[in-house]
């Protein structure tokens, strides 16, 4: 299961995680603020009512293509029978749901379910509890964005820092003494095309191309990863330069720096995509 966390709801630790870019909460962590020492059968009611088995199946008719509609209609006319019981285990092996999750085990055991599911199931507890729980929930995704957020600006901050180095590099060793504005804008667009085919496979020019419905440059929509690369790229550039090699060798040694370092970065942070790799081919000359 995905790393974990957790908050505080009215003095009830309540664990969740991130599963595909959806959120998912602990049910049984919810139960126990009604039921400390059984909350599974807590669960167990709200699931055995006709409201909750219409809004489950509905959400996963909505949300899942693999769920199977004639069980879930079953159970919905189950329900309205006073012996109907029903189980998170048995709802989601028999209909296929993705909705709610179910794990054994002593320790990050329970169920859990997508946060649609689990602030309808606070709301059943108490209105007052799926309030606080909402607005802790909110409260911690606002917390990521803006850790998020100041760790992209600062690689965004660090990439133009060492533009501005490497771009003195340029003026100072490869730009003549008479040149034109048009020749010198031309040699500082190469010089960043250098970086662009080192790391992204293309130019700028290359990827507007690609991209005509796409706003902004290649740099935008580079992850956190290549921004970092980009920007150690920038310096390694400048100090190439000063060497006085010339811009295929330079291409060569950036290009094996990109694939190097990205590989790196991938090992280490699963969630950088086999793509963002394989745009570091080694380039040909």
């Amino acid at each position: 299961m995905p790393k974990k966390e957790t908050i505080n709801v009215k003095g009830t630790e309540i664990v969740l995680f991130t599963k595909k870019n959806e959120e998912y909460i602990s049910l049984t962590d919810i139960a126990k603020h009604r039921d400390p020492s059984n909350p599974s059968q807590i669960i167990s009611l709200w699931l055995r009512t006709y409201s909750t088995i219409e809004y489950l199946g509905l959400w996963e008719m909505l949300n899942n293509t693999n769920f199977i509609p004639h069980i879930y209609e079953g159970f919905k006319n189950e329900s309205a029978k006073p012996h109907f019981w029903m189980s998170p285990q048995k709802w989601i092996n028999e209909t296929d749901a993705i909705g709610m999750i179910s794990k054994s085990g002593r320790y990050g055991g329970g169920t859990f379910a997508h946060s649609d599911i689990a602030f309808k199931f606070a709301a059943w507890i108490s209105a007052e509890f799926e309030l606080y729980l909402v607005t802790e929930f909110k409260r911690l995704k606002q917390d990521e964005q803006r850790r998020l957020s100041l760790e992209w600006n600062l690689q965004r901050t660090l990439s133009k820092i060492n533009y501005h180095i490497h771009t003195d590099a340029i003026k100072e060793h490869i730009i003549p003494n008479i040149v034109t504005k048009e020749q010198i804008t031309y040699t500082y667009a190469e010089e960043a095309d250098l970086l662009n085919v080192a790391l992204f496979g293309m130019t700028a020019k290359q990827w507007r191309d690609a991209n005509p419905d796409l706003k902004g440059n290649i740099r935008d929509y580079a992850t956190l990863e290549q921004l970092v690369v980009l920007s150690n790229m920038e310096s390694i550039n400048a100090l190439l330069i000063q060497q006085q090699l010339t811009q295929g060798e330079r291409l060569v040694q950036l290009n094996n720096v990109a694939i190097t370092q990205m590989r790196s970065l991938h090992a280490n942070r699963r969630n950088v995509s086999v793509k963002d790799v394989k745009t570091t081919e080694q380039c040909k000359l």
